[in-house]
């Protein structure tokens, strides 16, 4: 069941961008088009969910024992800027075509807060490591639900009559924050899920 609450939680209760707000540049940045969020959405889950492995493996191994909890921040940073350089590489290997759409936005993952924050919030919930694996597995879905939507919403009104002042960031900013307000409607899920 807990693993349950963590999935619930971190796609639809605790979304990291509809609820946390974190790591919002790569979702304004690339939610232009479907594909391209999609590609983003595949390279986030990818990199959360191997963080969160390593950063534990990294504090309860590493940290916690040499009592350097202190350099927690820096070491997960590191962790997740050489995924996110083996993520990039790939990509640039495999799909050139995503690669380029994703631009600069790729190398972003390493400073996307909603990967760090994944990690942290692991270690504060004193998750063990499935728990924090399956965490990370979350958090990714949960951001790519986010964005993949989104894209779908700024691909829709690409195409409607918006008012010349809204068009871009103003109606992008209005269609996430309705989004944010409608995923608030999942806050009473996990009580009524799991506190029965």
């Amino acid at each position: 069941m807990k693993f349950v609450a963590i999935l619930v939680g971190g796609i639809l209760i605790n979304n990291f961008i509809l609820a946390r707000f974190l790591g919002l540049c790569p979702f304004f940045g690339v939610s232009r088009q479907v594909e391209t969020a999609t590609g983003m959405s595949m390279a986030v889950i990818f990199v959360m969910t191997l963080a969160s492995f390593i950063t534990w493996l990294v504090q309860n191994l590493v940290l916690v024992p040499l009592h350097l909890e202190y350099l927690q921040t820096a070491a997960f940073i590191l962790v997740i800027a050489a995924l996110v350089q083996f993520v990039e590489t790939v990509l640039r290997k495999t799909t050139p075509n995503l690669y380029t759409a994703l631009g600069i936005y790729l190398p972003l993952i390493t400073t996307n807060c909603a990967v760090l924050g994944v990690a942290l919030l692991s270690v504060q919930q004193h998750y063990g490591l499935v728990e924090a694996v399956f965490n990370g597995l979350a958090g990714g879905m949960g951001w790519s639900l986010a964005i993949l939507l989104f894209a779908g919403i700024r691909e829709r009104l690409a195409l409607a009559d918006i008012p010349p002042a809204m068009r871009g960031w103003p109606i992008a900013f209005i269609s996430a924050s309705l989004m944010a307000i409608a995923f608030f409607g999942f806050q009473g899920l996990f009580k009524d899920l799991f506190l029965r």
